[in-house]
């Protein structure tokens, strides 16, 4: 099959050229320092719990930072980064709620039952109740806790919310994307709604601020609030950089230069947020929180390279189980790490920070058992081995099944059909469909040609169900392994089998129009009552004797809102 040429390169030739001639174990271009001698005498526990900071970045490409490469302008990550430990085998989840859900339960999505898909907006679901969140422990060990941005674990009922899940406020959306202006995310033709909220009360007087700005606004306002002798916990989940790509244009000018329009804008939205991670930790300086503070800063999936992102030179894109999907940027900063300024491959997962921030909080972890996350602290402050050997990526049974896939290919014990995907040392094995397989350099050029992006897709992926690769030694996932070592294959779809033993049952219901904003005076929102919320929950329908008894006063009640909403949408505009 001919190769199409990419102005004047084929992919041969960009291979070759020097894109992946990058020394994969010495990737950060910000030079590591020696270890200052006076960290030596830091004493083995911290004087008092220290404050907490999580900055978590929306569909952020592993090539989107400064330290890996790009050429988007990151200046306060890179220093941020190079004065602490950055993260270099930090894995995440592919997409949305199931990184959320990890980071919030400490459990692989098998263990929630999240593990299909995301939540969707009309959907009767959320993170399941029974789950001891993050939060919910650090407010055991005395923290005051605060979320700030996008939410996407669901909030059907009340009980789903935030400030029901254990933080004390919450400011941002529910929903998987909003406009950073107006704030309104629609699910589908004429299924529109606002998506703001503060605490549980829709924010209203908010519309107009782009959403980075005001939430590291609202972050400096907590700091200034709050006492820095008692600890605190905020969650930032900032809503960049997913879609829609949109940035205040001072931000745009910066690049001008670039010839791809998506990529331009997407760049500006990443230096827009560098300076909003900037102002946050300007604000933990001034009002006297850092040097007893942990920041922590994560991505939640692989960059959407339609979309502006980049993660080269990884293979693959958000949604999919290749390395571009779910190897993360990541970093930890702080005046209490023990060895500063340096790269780390201690094999880590987002699942790790629930009992690492609680371990740190002096929290109790005893009476949450079954946990899948590891206490990293001691890999990443220390340069200790991870006591992480191994991460299940994930087991999806409902993903469609792989059209050559069989029972049979799996050695007679796993459907290589079923999309799956784990890591036990240093090898990697994926099986059903993995998702896109393309390498995707930088989109800097005005007219990048699509159809060369599935280029390696069409020749490689048609008749496969199983991949294997030795990670170490191949981490751009280039020569598939499966044939020559069927033993480690064999070895791998046994710890599947394992894992999937341990699988509840998927928690993914169907929509119910009840959540539709029009009954919930134009904005996304709770919609299920105590008394009905079980109904929902199986089916994710209304018993047919609820539905008629209440079908009359909704079609009354949606006629109002509407008018209500349409009066309201053209006072913001």
């Amino acid at each position: 099959m001919a190769i199409y040429a990419l102005t004047g390169f084929s992919l041969v030739s960009l291979l070759s050229f020097g894109y992946l001639s990058w020394d994969w174990m010495k990737p950060s271009l910000v030079a590591d320092v020696a270890m200052d001698p006076m960290e030596k005498s830091l004493p083995p526990a911290f004087a008092r719990p220290p404050h907490i900071i999580f900055i978590l970045t929306d569909d952020q490409g592993y090539h989107d930072v400064g330290y890996h490469g790009s050429d988007i302008q990151t200046p306060t990550l890179d220093r941020l980064a190079a004065e602490g430990v950055k993260l270099e085998n930090y894995y995440i989840q592919p997409i949305c709620t199931p990184s959320r859900s990890q980071l919030i339960t400490g459990r692989y999505q098998i263990h929630t039952g999240l593990q299909h898909s995301i939540i969707r907006p009309r959907q009767p679901n959320c993170l399941p109740l029974d789950q001891v969140t993050l939060p919910q422990k650090l407010q055991e060990a005395g923290y005051s806790t605060h979320m700030v941005g996008k939410w996407h674990l669901g909030f059907y009922k009340k009980e789903c919310l935030p400030t029901r899940r254990g933080f004390d406020t919450f400011l941002g959306s529910l929903t998987g994307n909003v406009d950073y202006y107006t704030y309104d995310n629609c699910d589908g033709p004429g299924v529109c709604g606002y998506d703001l909220h503060e605490g549980e009360d829709v924010a209203w007087d908010q519309s107009g601020k782009y959403s980075t700005f005001l939430y590291a606004q609202r972050v400096s306002k907590i700091l200034a609030s709050h006492s820095p002798k008692e600890p605190i916990f905020i969650y930032v989940a900032f809503q960049a950089v997913h879609t829609p790509l949109q940035s205040p244009k001072e931000y745009i000018y910066r690049y001008r230069s670039m010839g791809n329009v998506a990529r331009r804008k997407y760049a500006a939205m990443v230096t827009c947020m560098d300076e909003a991670v900037k102002n946050i930790t300007w604000a933990l300086k001034k009002y006297g929180y850092y040097d007893n503070s942990v920041i922590v800063f994560s991505t939640d999936n692989g960059g959407q390279t339609f979309s502006g992102g980049s993660n080269w030179p990884l293979r693959g894109r958000k949604g999919t189980y290749w390395e571009g999907g779910v190897r993360g940027i990541g970093f930890v900063h702080s005046p209490l790490i023990k060895r500063k300024r340096r790269t780390s491959w201690a094999l880590v997962h987002i699942t790790d920070w629930y009992p690492t921030l609680v371990s740190l909080a002096r929290g109790n972890l005893s009476n949450v058992p079954g946990l899948d996350g590891y206490n990293v602290w001691p890999a990443i402050s220390e340069g200790k081995e991870s006591p992480r050997t191994e991460i299940l990526h994930n087991i999806d049974p409902l993903y469609n099944h792989a059209k050559y896939g069989s029972l049979e290919d799996g050695f007679g014990i796993w459907n290589t059909a079923v999309q799956a995907s784990i890591r036990v040392g240093e090898w990697k094995l994926l099986t059903g469909d993995p998702g896109y397989s393309d390498w995707i350099p930088p989109q800097t050029l005005t007219n990048f040609p699509g159809s060369w992006w599935n280029l390696e897709r069409l020749t490689d992926g048609l008749r496969k169900s199983v991949w294997l690769f030795n990670i170490t030694a191949d981490p751009y996932e280039r020569y598939d392994l499966s044939d020559q070592r069927p033993d480690v294959v064999r070895t791998l779809l046994m710890r599947l089998v394992h894992y999937n033993r341990t699988a509840i049952p998927v928690r993914y219901p169907a929509e119910n129009p009840r959540a539709h904003p029009d009954f919930n005076g134009g904005a996304w929102g709770p919609w299920a009552s105590e008394d009905d919320a079980e109904d929902w929950e199986g089916g994710g329908e209304l018993l047919k004797s609820r539905n008629k008894k209440k079908k009359c006063k909704i079609c009354k009640l949606r006629s109002f809102f509407r008018k209500l909403n349409t009066r309201l949408m053209s006072n913001r505009i």
